[in-house]
């Protein structure tokens, strides 16, 4: 089975590009939040829209990255620093549009992610968890240089990771029963897709530790 076949090259390309920018949207505005200069501005939206996808391919062998190999995978990111350096204060005020589209990155990435893992030679439980890492790899990375408790370890923020491992668990699924077909592949985009929509709607988060009962006053 061909797992990067589902989509012609182009589109497959285009879906990527659009994916790698709204992360790097994600990242310059936390950037501007921050204070950060222009340079940091530009690190922090290249490191959250390409750090998952260097972190799987570095993980897989799959050298160089394709970060460094498609110059538009790269320069994507600048285009997306350019655009929150001057337009920041229109850029925040349409966020939801924003959390939306990352949304759909997280959904496209985790499956990505897994099947090109897995067409490497890893095994299911691997290829999963590299799928998530594509997926949110690179806004823990943000979180870290930006000097936050990532995102996805708080248990006040909206679910985020556990999106991307249903995403990824139902791709390693169909790869298991052999089922793993274009259409299979966008349900799973689809389901990581909306059950992070839902999250955000809802506010579903995590359970905390069981009967916890800590005095210390979260930040």
């Amino acid at each position: 089975m061909q797992f990067q076949q589902f989509f012609s090259p182009s589109v497959q390309h285009t879906l990527d590009v659009i994916g790698i920018f709204v992360f790097a949207i994600s990242g310059a505005l936390l950037a501007v939040r921050k204070n950060f200069d222009v340079f940091g501005i530009a690190v922090l939206a290249e490191v959250t829209a390409l750090g998952g996808g260097l972190f799987r391919d570095v993980v897989i062998g799959a050298l160089p990255p394709a970060a460094f190999t498609d110059l538009g995978y790269f320069v994507t990111p600048l285009l997306a620093t350019l655009v929150v350096f001057f337009l920041h204060p229109h850029v925040e005020r349409i966020q939801t549009a924003v959390l939306v589209f990352d949304a759909a990155g997280l959904g496209l990435f985790c499956v990505s992610g897994t099947t090109k893992a897995y067409g490497y030679g890893l095994g299911l439980t691997a290829s999963a968890a590299l799928g998530l890492a594509t997926a949110v790899g690179g806004g823990v990375l943000r979180d870290v240089l930006a000097n936050e408790v990532p995102s996805l370890l708080r248990w006040d923020r909206d679910l985020y990771a556990v999106p991307a491992m249903v995403g990824a668990g139902m791709v390693v699924l169909c790869i298991r029963y052999d089922a793993l077909t274009p259409l299979t592949s966008g349900l799973a985009a689809l389901t990581a897709f909306l059950l992070r929509l839902l999250a955000m709607r809802y506010h579903w988060r995590a359970p905390r530790a069981w009967n916890r009962r800590s005095t210390v006053v979260e930040e």
